[in-house]
């Protein structure tokens, strides 16, 4: 069957034909821009079990999250965007990112009517996560600083946060910091090489530790940056990269992101929801990149065949 229009095949992962799912189905009703509720349980019943969740990341650090996904909820069926032609987002405007996350998520929606959006990047959910709420009248899930659970974590008070620049210089970040760290030191840094680094790794490239020591040190040498005892990991890319990190930051020093949370409340709305994979999952990546390096991680990740968009 040939794939519907705007979609290009890429290449087949699991040496099978590639098909594209085109699941159609009532979508349930958009969630509040605070905090989108649970679909109403008699609509449980009416959403297409081969309903895919669609997971949205400017790369393929979004994959982090998909691991979480696959813990919570192992049968959901999945497609996962890569935004390729767009990284990386943390070098745009806000202006920018908002533009193209709310258009390409408009698209998509339309194509493959997912049962709910999980816009898996820090970046875009903290700049673009209202703006695409008030076009899609489906469930989003955005990502978000793990700044809470960290301030709960921190024994030395001192907390490190590793992000991208867009990213960190958010007034969305500075509101979690004074809600939940304002008795707390929150150092911040832009760290956006580490995305190219986490790429690399899942592509199977030896990673850079200059890289990963800059980042470090981006940290350490603010003012009491010594006693930093916890790392927020505020890009999905960056728990890839959690070994590295540790080898240079050291034993005493703990790190935690969002993809747990992420999974969970996935899971909470679409509680109730039948599951069934009409195809295997697929992969949608957007520009010109080859991918093939990519098979073996998409793979792992159940995520058999690979598509441009």
């Amino acid at each position: 069957m040939p794939p519907p229009a705007g979609v290009r095949p890429a290449v087949n992962l699991a040496a099978q034909s590639l098909t594209i799912p085109t699941q159609a189905g009532p979508t349930p009703a958009a969630p509040t821009p605070a905090d989108p509720t649970p679909a109403d349980p008699a609509m449980a019943g009416q959403i297409d079990p081969a309903a895919p969740v669609l997971m949205f990341d400017s790369g393929v650090g979004g994959l982090t999250v998909l691991d979480a996904l696959r813990q919570a909820l192992p049968e959901c069926p999945v497609i996962y965007a890569a935004d390729l032609a767009g990284l990386p987002y943390g070098e745009k405007s806000e202006a920018q990112i908002a533009a193209r996350v709310s258009g390409l998520l408009g698209r998509m929606t339309e194509r493959f009517k997912p049962r709910l959006v999980c816009i898996a990047c820090n970046t875009a959910s903290t700049i673009a996560l209202a703006s695409v709420r008030e076009v899609l009248e489906v469930p989003i899930v955005g990502t978000v600083p793990a700044i809470k659970p960290a301030a709960a974590m921190t024994r030395s008070g001192t907390i490190g946060l590793l992000g991208t620049a867009a990213t960190i210089r958010q007034t969305y970040v500075d509101r979690l910091e004074a809600e939940f760290a304002s008795d707390k030191i929150l150092l911040r840094y832009g760290a956006g090489e580490l995305v190219s680094a986490a790429e690399a790794k899942l592509r199977g490239h030896k990673v850079d530790m200059a890289v990963v020591e800059r980042a470090v040190d981006g940290l350490r040498r603010q003012p009491g940056g010594e006693a930093m005892d916890t790392v927020v990991l505020a890009c999905t890319h960056f728990p890839l990269l959690t070994e590295e990190l540790a080898q240079v930051l050291g034993p005493d020093v703990r790190f935690i992101d969002g993809a747990a949370g992420i999974a969970r409340r996935i899971a909470s709305l679409t509680q109730g929801q039948g599951f069934a994979r009409a195809q295997p999952d697929v992969a949608l990546f957007t520009g010109d990149a080859d991918t093939g390096d990519l098979a073996p991680a998409l793979g792992q990740r159940g995520l058999a065949s690979a598509a441009r968009f």
